[in-house]
């Protein structure tokens, strides 16, 4: 694949901005835009924390998205009995990071793009590029107490 970059193209490390500088040769790494046959026109860029991982398959790295067939839902631990998708108040900082380290150590592989702050003060960590969990949710101690 060829990554074409543009001054608009973010790059992240985490929860954290960084700059394509930060991106060491070999390093895998989350490109999202649009593609036109084998090149990506890179809005952006996410590097993997450190700890979560690598892809397993072997060849160029390279995991196309393919659209499948729905699972069925799958729950584990303590869900918030009045979660709701798409509720709460995205939080940053700190909070977020803690919440996303905890997170990925339960579950790791995925891309965390957005954590939420519960109306029960608990916190919904939104996991992407993964099956599964989607959600994953953390207490205030910041312990991973359930996933959907």
């Amino acid at each position: 694949m060829t990554v074409n970059e543009s001054s608009t193209t973010t790059y992240e490390n985490g929860t954290t901005s960084t700059s394509a500088k930060a991106i060491a040769p070999g390093e895998y790494v989350v490109v999202l835009g649009t593609t036109s046959g084998t090149t990506i026109a890179a809005t952006n860029v996410l590097m993997q924390p450190s700890g979560g991982g690598a892809p397993s398959s072997s060849g160029d790295g390279v995991i196309p998205f393919q659209l499948g067939a729905p699972t069925t839902l799958r729950q584990a631990g303590q869900i918030p009995a009045d979660y709701s998708q798409g509720s709460g108040t995205i939080v940053s900082g700190t909070t977020a990071y803690d919440a996303t380290q905890a997170a990925l150590a339960a579950y790791p592989g995925g891309i965390v793009d957005r954590v939420v702050r519960l109306s029960d003060g608990e916190y919904e960590v939104h996991n992407i590029g993964v099956n599964w969990p989607h959600h994953i949710f953390v207490n205030q101690d910041f312990k991973v107490v359930g996933a959907n």
